[in-house]
């Protein structure tokens, strides 16, 4: 064919085969389009969905850390911190601090463990105190006045309406009203008033407790709590000291059942364990009152104590601990402030409201107390008129003796929570050397652990007998 018949020759192309050729870039835009189109949709409803329902979607989150709350605390004891902040704090040593002016300093000034060790005891302290001698009355002493057959009834009826029984002695309100009186020689009821009153302790503790010259003490009765192990003592200070344990037959059996076996010298630990029999009262609470407030009595040959509530872990040296709270601020008693309140009237309310003692024995209490002229004030004698008698340290003299035997008394006539009678006690007797240190001090004294488990009543045979009709 002649080469310009081919020139010639023209190639038509359709619409179809246009779109064919041009598919496969096109596709894609499309897609994407469709996409677009789709997600600007979605997001649109989305809004809208918002728009609607926003006062659902904030309610949700607070619904659900309200049940995660509710589902903590019921987990967690009713007396203490839960099982997590327990287990965290068991064995802190570090320091409590507090901000002052901008700057973090330490809650309490603790002296080196190389100072510690220097340490010589003081003589005593350098206060005057009118209280010289206590004389602690007994039924040897009173046996003609309170074994009459005609003063028998009232002491049964007496007994009954104020816990008082052969342990206590049978305190009556001109007897109170008389302990309040500061003179050189106090003649007081202070607990151990009968060979038949209960608190059995055997002969070979008491020689051991005879021979204690400072003690840190503690108890666990009913099984509610376990033994914590002391920390942070100085090697000089471990030879000084008498850590002494106060347990009942049902702590004993209690925590054998979890491997806390004493040794053969009565020992777990640094604990000395006091296997106490014969309890006085079927409260336990009032029950754990008698070593806590009468130390000086079951350890009559000892200069200086330090009480420590058993859901608590002691973490300092106890010789630092007295140069810091009782020698250096030339005191006889120190004992930490309350930390939410200030009045003894608020604190009947407090009482009240958690469930600690019925209204009918904390307005008993607070009548007597306002009938006698206590006043509704925040300080007492310069001092806050509530404390936190959790961690207690004294110097075991006549003056603070005077005081312990006075509080004791009064926890057994009105009720064992011994915050409220406190401030009735400080007021009327008004002792010198009272070092309150702040919550901050007693913090850095101890690692908080809470109570481990529910206290189990007293059984006494008026209750076995009771529980099988």
């Amino acid at each position: 064919m002649p080469s310009s018949t081919i020139r010639s020759i023209s190639i038509t192309v359709t619409d179809d085969d246009a779109a064919a050729a041009g598919a496969p870039s096109a596709a894609p835009r499309r897609a994407r389009a469709a996409r677009r189109k789709a997600a600007r949709g979605l997001g649109q409803r989305a809004v809208r969905l918002v728009a609607r329902w926003w006062p659902v979607l904030l309610l949700l989150p607070a619904v659900a850390l309200l049940l995660f709350e509710a589902s903590r605390l019921r987990g967690a004891s009713p007396d203490g911190p839960s099982p997590h902040v327990s287990s965290s704090s068991l064995g802190r040593l570090d320091p409590t601090t507090r901000l002052v002016h901008g700057v973090r300093e330490p809650c309490l000034n603790f002296l080196s463990p190389r100072s510690i060790e220097d340490l010589v005891f003081p003589g005593g302290t350098k206060l005057d105190s009118v209280v010289k001698r206590i004389i602690y009355k007994s039924d040897d002493n009173d046996y003609d006045t309170y074994h009459s057959e005609a003063n028998s009834t009232y002491l049964l009826q007496h007994a009954e309406a104020t816990r008082f029984n052969l342990f206590t002695g049978f305190q009556t309100l001109p007897e109170r009203e008389e302990s309040f009186k500061v003179n050189e020689t106090v003649n007081v009821h202070c607990g151990f008033y009968s060979d038949n009153g209960g608190f059995k302790i055997s002969d070979i503790d008491m020689r051991y407790m005879r021979s204690c010259k400072v003690v840190v003490s503690t108890c666990a009765f009913g099984g509610g709590d376990d033994l914590y192990q002391p920390i942070g003592m100085v090697n000089s200070s471990i030879g000084k000291v008498c850590y002494v344990a106060f347990w009942d037959e049902v702590t004993l059996s209690t925590q054998e059942s979890e491997g806390k076996v004493v040794d053969g010298n009565g020992m777990i630990g640094r604990w000395r364990i006091i296997v106490v029999r014969s309890l006085p009262f079927v409260d336990q609470r009032l029950n754990g009152k008698i070593p806590k407030m009468l130390t000086h009595r079951l350890f009559p040959e000892a200069r200086y104590s330090i009480w420590v509530d058993s859901k608590y872990q002691f973490r300092r040296d106890p010789i630092g601990v007295l140069e810091a709270l009782l020698w250096r601020t030339n005191s006889t008693f120190a004992i930490s402030e309350h930390g939410a309140r200030s009045n003894i009237y608020d604190e009947g309310k407090a009482i009240v409201q958690k469930h600690k003692a019925t209204p009918e024995e904390v307005e008993v209490q607070l009548t007597q107390y306002r009938k006698d002229g206590m006043p509704d004030e925040k300080r007492l004698h310069g001092l806050k008129a509530l404390s936190e008698a959790s961690v207690i340290v004294r110097e075991l003299a006549p003056v603070t003796n005077h005081f312990m035997c006075a509080w004791f008394n009064e926890v057994v006539r009105f009720t064992s929570r011994d915050q409220l009678s406190f401030p009735y006690v400080l007021w009327r007797l008004n002792m010198p050397g009272i070092n309150m240190f702040t919550v901050c001090t007693r913090r850095d004294l101890v690692n908080s652990l809470g109570h481990t488990r529910k206290v189990k009543p007293l059984l006494t045979q008026t209750n076995s007998e009771s529980s099988a009709m």
